[in-house]
């Protein structure tokens, strides 16, 4: 006789995680209520309970200021609130999943849209969506819902937003929506099958079809047993439906010896209850390889233990978890906390469906068949090599700033940590190592203790080699003219060092501006992106001079474009001297008004008839263009000439 056991059957990700928070809770707290059956499985009920849990059928049953875990179910809005006014302290072991059909519901029923759940009317999961939102309307067939379309319960241009219940038959929601779509003009669809129930399904499909006799195991009020249960029946009339090991008749099966067996089992079904069925089987035959079916069912749990490194497929992900499928008869899942050490690490963008994925087994619960999968620490068992490789071949590592401390700041790469000191990180010891965090930085390993489990590298040398090779690189090619983009690295009182790109030259003060200035603070400041160009070199002693005042913002030749001899210009006085005063023409041309073109009159010194800041008209009389000097007269415009020699 051939035995084939469905890969899925047993608890789901929902189901299990709702067991394992009832048991972490029992122990954790003297007194659990739980509102509703935890799941639809009355063994499993029975045996949470003989742990310290007590089963709550309604509000009142719960007493004032006690814990109280929601069942995987789910509950309306209401509950909560309900259990909140009473002070009590709410644990939610909502299935993620119907979790999101209470937020699909909200938003939708807020946006004043009708919905409609397609799903069991009166069952749990049921109850809790529609208590998210107002007047639902809950269709358990296609043909109930046509007779509504036809009744005019449902308008056609009404606006219809539609979910499924997690457990419904796939068949059922296509040909749904399929007259939903036909019929309605206005209808928002949102597919909210369970993964692992479409899997469920069509691999009980599969078994069904291949075999002479199906058993399916699970508790009656289980809606998504009761599917598998209808589902194989179509496929294979000889099915049966039993709650546990005490309901199987081997007998009767035994008649069907000469086609395959197949068993599955709903989503609330915990393996004890599939292994007691296993047991009652073994005694009555044998597998034809000679294995009992308890023997197979061992083999096909495959014994993994604490540490072992496994490879799985991602099945589903939520807020918390990521549920894997190993292959094996336990449900596997990381927590999101196991996933990565980086605190950049986005799930969406990693993490999808069907990737494969490698893990280590953190914890095995042999009782309910659950596995606790970390991938970080599988990240972490390949990062120590890739980093050991990294520094014995003295290769660049990328990784992620996760944190600054007293001495330094600690990187993840390849999910390990790295600690570089202050100065490795090539941040100036005045400025703060804080703008790191939360950046990605190249670094060299330079030191490992795998025993200590410390590792330390330098961003400032891989800073150093690429400004090395940088320098190489411009010193190859610089040349007197070459223009280049840097930024001022320090100011002297005699101008200022910028760094084109691994290569630092000076800017005089002289060359940074056409005006006088006392200062190249006036004109610069360090960490300044300016553009200059090369006006001198000495590459024997590797000297670069740089301008940085433009030929085109030359003041001599503003002035000489915008004026000539004979014009007049509005002239601001600048200082006295003995033989006149200097007054600015254009900014950084100044011209002299010697002081006998003053005034019409014999004058003994300038500020009898000017003041320093005084703006007057003033006649160009001479420019010199090779000493950039100008003459100008006020007594011209005064007499009508000028050209009445200097005192």
């Amino acid at each position: 006789m051939i035995v084939r056991v469905a890969k899925t059957a047993g608890f789901c990700f929902g189901v299990r995680r709702a067991v394992d928070m009832a048991e972490a809770l029992s122990r954790g707290h003297g007194s659990l209520y739980c509102y509703g059956e935890i799941i639809h499985n009355m063994n499993e009920v029975a045996r949470l309970e003989r742990g310290g849990m007590k089963t709550a059928l309604s509000v009142n049953e719960v007493p004032d200021n006690t814990h109280v875990l929601i069942r995987a179910h789910g509950v309306a809005k209401a509950v909560y609130e309900a259990f909140e006014k009473k002070g009590c302290h709410i644990y939610d072991a909502t299935c993620p999943f119907v979790k999101k059909i209470h937020t699909i519901v909200a938003a939708q029923c807020a946006a004043g849209r009708k919905i409609l759940i397609l799903g069991s009317a009166g069952h749990p999961e049921i109850t809790g969506i529609a208590g998210w939102c107002r007047d639902a309307r809950i269709f358990e067939s296609p043909a109930h819902l046509e007779a509504a379309l036809d009744s005019g319960t449902i308008l056609p241009d009404e606006p219809l937003s539609v979910v499924g219940q997690t457990t419904l038959n796939r068949m059922v929601w296509d040909v749904s929506v399929k007259i939903l779509k036909k019929r309605c003009t206005n209808c928002e669809i949102f597919d909210t099958i369970c993964n692992a129930t479409d899997e469920r399904q069509a691999e009980a499909r599969l078994l069904a079809g291949e075999s002479g006799c199906m058993i399916v195991i699970g508790d009656k009020k289980s809606s998504n047993t009761k599917r598998l249960y209808e589902i194989s029946k179509t496929l294979c009339p000889q099915a049966f439906y039993i709650e546990d090991a005490a309901e199987l008749k081997a007998d009767e099966i035994s008649r069907f010896a000469d086609r395959p067996i197949g068993i599955t089992a709903g989503a609330s079904t915990p393996a004890w209850i599939i292994k007691e069925v296993s047991n009652i089987m073994s005694e009555e035959m044998k597998i034809e390889t000679g294995e009992d079916f308890a023997a197979m069912l061992e083999d096909s749990l495959k014994p993994i233990k604490n540490g072992d490194k496994v490879t799985g497929t991602v099945i589903a992900i939520s807020q918390t978890d990521v549920q894997v499928d190993l292959g094996v008869k336990q449900t596997a899942y990381i927590p999101i906390d196991e996933l990565s050490d980086d605190p950049a690490y986005n799930v969406e963008e990693h993490i999808h469906p069907n990737d494969e994925i490698e893990a280590v087994v953190v914890r095995v619960n042999d009782v309910e068949g659950i596995i606790t999968l970390s991938k970080k620490r599988v990240d972490q068992l390949k990062g120590w090599e890739s980093i050991e490789v990294a520094k014995e071949e003295h290769t660049i590592v990328e990784g992620t700033v996760i944190e600054e401390n007293r001495g330094g700041v600690v990187a993840t790469a390849f999910g390990v940590r790295v600690f570089i000191p202050a100065s490795q990180t090539g941040v100036p010891k005045d400025e703060s190592m804080s703008k790191l965090v939360k950046t990605r930085q190249s670094f060299y390993v330079t030191e490992i203790n795998r025993q200590r489990k410390r590792v330390v590298g330098s961003i400032r040398a891989v800073q150093q080699e690429a400004r090395r090779a940088a320098a190489e690189k411009i010193w190859e090619t610089i040349e007197v003219g070459n223009e280049y983009e840097g930024t001022v690295k320090s100011l002297t009182s005699y101008g200022a060092f910028v760094d084109i790109g691994g290569v630092d030259g000076m800017i005089h003060i002289s060359e940074l501006s056409w005006g006088r200035i006392k200062s190249p603070s006036e004109v610069v400041s360090i960490g300044d992106s300016v553009k200059v160009y090369v006006i001198g070199l000495d590459k024997e002693n590797r000297k670069i001079s740089l301008g940085y005042k433009r030929e085109e913002d030359n003041p001599w030749n503003i002035f000489t474009s915008k004026y000539a001899i004979g014009d007049v210009a509005k002239v601001k006085i600048l200082k006295f001297m003995p033989f006149g005063a200097f007054a600015e023409i254009v900014p950084g041309v100044d011209g002299l008004i010697h002081i006998s073109q003053i005034a019409d009159h014999r004058i003994a010194r300038a500020d009898e008839t000017l003041e320093v800041g005084e703006e007057v008209d003033a006649k160009i009389i001479d420019i010199n263009d090779e000493k950039k000097k100008v003459s100008l007269s006020i007594r011209a415009l005064l007499t009508g000439s000028g050209e009445e020699d200097a005192d």
